[in-house]
């Protein structure tokens, strides 16, 4: 997914580079994914979560 803002988790700023311009590491997408009810993968992308939690 395509995004025109981009957000450093390391500087925690919003920026428009896919590059922060302060601290020079890549930036990620803000937003979360689109949910889909069809999602053939949710279930093992939940249990990754639960497991990385514990």
């Amino acid at each position: 997914m395509r995004s025109l803002i981009f957000y450093c988790s390391d500087c925690e700023e919003y920026t428009l580079t896919p590059v922060c311009s302060s601290c020079k590491k890549p930036t990620t997408n803000p937003a979360p994914a689109r949910f889909s009810p069809e999602d053939k993968y949710g279930k093992y992308r939940r249990m990754l979560k639960l497991e990385q939690k514990t």
